[in-house]
């Protein structure tokens, strides 16, 4: 694989990322086979792996961490954090220094290593100064248990406010960020790319088969609903309007598909790491057969009149269906609009 620097950190990392979430409960309950996909992975070039501690509440981390026993230093090792890990316990989710300070020690502990190379807020959070959290992120740099910053899920706005706080409070800045996108959702191009962009910043984006709607899965007249419990049974329904819009993009890009010579896959994640905005996709296979489909996407280069192709079934900065944005629902909840 060609590797790609990681914003202006100077890192290097592979244009496919591997994500954790499938390993565990929430996806693939055999821990030896999910060790064996994330070797694959490993010996296939990728040097990038992606968890958090929400997944299936912290096994993904802990069999990411047996995986990785022998062979950490080859791997630049990403994890997030402020999902709720107690449902009972308000104070133990969110980006407070009491919470993040207190984490970072139990995800040091399931991934068994004396330091995570890019910590990231899973969210951003609409109760909690920006300072609070980069703050304590940056305690955590300088005691060396962390090496980088990342943010998940920031709106353009959002970004530019954590880079203002940074250089403003003299605190460590977000040096990455982790937003969806896909040829169902490119919301991101309007804003949130150019932002980061602007600000020298990596984007790892997730979902780039959006949730399983371009892995061929879905299609007119299926009756399956998503592969793991961890994606909501809503974004499925396929008597929405919307969701309607995207069987109609998902049969035409299927067939731009074949005329191109790749598979609905390859299109998909070729089109997202193709994308100069974009330094890592990451994707989250539960099986090694899936792996083995993403593979050969890190090498396929899109030509223009492809790239023109995806844009007449989907404009460019169009997502689909606006739910699957995963930002800016803070914003947008009834009791914050101006109606």
């Amino acid at each position: 694989m060609q590797y790609r620097p990681l914003g202006r950190t100077g890192v290097q990392v592979s244009p496919l990322c591997l994500g954790a979430m499938m390993f565990g409960p929430w996806g693939n309950e055999d821990e030896a086979d999910s060790i064996r996909i994330i070797h694959r992975a490993l010996d296939a070039g990728i040097n990038f792996v992606d968890t958090a501690d929400v997944y299936s509440a912290g096994v993904s981390e802990e069999i990411v961490g047996k995986a990785l026993k022998d062979r950490r230093e080859d791997v630049f090792l990403a994890t997030k954090f402020f999902m709720p890990m107690d449902p009972d316990d308000p104070n133990r989710r969110g980006g407070s220094r009491r919470w993040i300070i207190r984490e970072v020690e139990n995800s040091l502990r399931r991934l068994g290593t004396d330091h995570i190379d890019l910590y990231q807020v899973h969210r951003p959070s609409p109760d909690t100064d920006v300072a609070e959290t980069l703050g304590a992120l940056s305690d955590l740099v300088h005691q060396g248990k962390i090496r980088y910053l990342g943010s998940s899920s920031y709106s353009g706005s959002q970004i530019v406010e954590a880079q203002w706080v940074s250089r403003e409070r003299h605190l460590e800045r977000f040096v990455t960020e982790q937003p969806p996108y896909s040829i169902l959702v490119r919301g991101i191009e309007e804003d949130v790319l150019p932002t980061v962009r602007r600000h020298g910043m990596g984007t790892l984006t997730y979902s780039p088969l959006s949730g399983g709607w371009l892995s061929g899965r879905y299609r007119r007249n299926a009756t399956e609903g998503p592969a793991s419990a961890a994606r909501p049974q809503a974004r499925f329904d396929m008597n929405t309007p919307a969701n309607q819009r995207k069987l109609d993009a998902v049969e035409q890009l299927a067939v731009l598909a074949e005329k191109t010579g790749l598979t609905l896959i390859e299109l998909a994640v070729a089109f997202v790491v193709n994308h100069p905005g974009v330094t890592s996709a990451i994707i989250g296979p539960r099986t090694m057969e899936q792996l083995e489909a993403f593979l050969p996407a890190a090498d396929v280069t899109l030509p223009s009149d492809v790239l023109d192709a995806i844009d007449e079934i989907v404009a460019p900065g169009v997502t689909v269906n606006p739910v699957d944005n995963s930002y800016g629902d803070f914003e947008l909840r009834a009791d914050r609009r101006r109606r």
